[in-house]
């Protein structure tokens, strides 16, 4: 899992900030929250659904719905777990429309394999295994593997975007390794995760 995807693979559109138009309409607290997560929205749901446009549509309709109960959303507990929850049920929804498991393995290899020489194509392949392998992991260690590994987000940033503490997405890092490790038949190791 060292190696993550880059910047601009996941980024099919880039940030988008609320209109200037639309700024002064808004609640204040919504413009900076959209602002802080529309780019971490949309290259999740890209790599869950491998389309620009599914990921547009589905990020839009997330923002639109969260607009909708923002007053409530802000009572909730934490408003970014309720955020990811909303995002995560937005996406296996439309993946339920198009009659498909989540693209993650596709879309991974093929953003690897872009990047890849020729001489690493055999790593590709081992990839390949993990990406399948990662796939099958729980809710939360497949969303924190996503993010920290294959996004590129630091602990900090991925706990924030979950509502969960920095302890829990090492505890899910653990987790997870500990899953991938048995799949895969390789030795795991404590204290290799990522941030320790």
């Amino acid at each position: 899992m060292e190696e993550r995807m880059s910047e601009g693979e996941f980024d099919p559109s880039g940030d988008r900030a609320v209109s200037s138009e639309l700024a002064g309409v808004l609640p204040v607290e919504f413009c900076a929250f959209h602002s802080q997560h529309h780019r971490a929205y949309l290259r999740y749901a890209h790599l869950q659904l491998g389309s620009r446009q599914d990921a547009e549509d589905v990020v839009d309709d997330v923002f639109t719905f969260l607009l909708k109960v923002w007053r409530q959303a802000l009572k909730e507990a934490s408003l970014h777990g309720f955020a990811w929850a909303v995002l995560r049920e937005h996406v296996a929804r439309r993946l339920a429309l198009l009659g498909r498991p989540a693209a993650m393995v596709e879309t991974a290899w093929f953003a690897a394999l872009r990047r890849a020489s020729r001489h690493r194509m055999e790593l590709l392949e081992a990839k390949l295994g993990l990406y399948a392998a990662i796939a099958c992991l729980p809710d939360r260690h497949y969303d924190v593997v996503l993010l920290a590994f294959l996004l590129g987000y630091d602990n900090g940033t991925v706990g924030r975007m979950m509502g969960i503490s920095p302890a829990a997405v090492r505890s899910h890092i653990r987790g997870a390794s500990r899953i991938l490790s048995q799949k895969l038949g390789a030795d795991w190791a404590p204290g290799e995760e990522k941030g320790q």
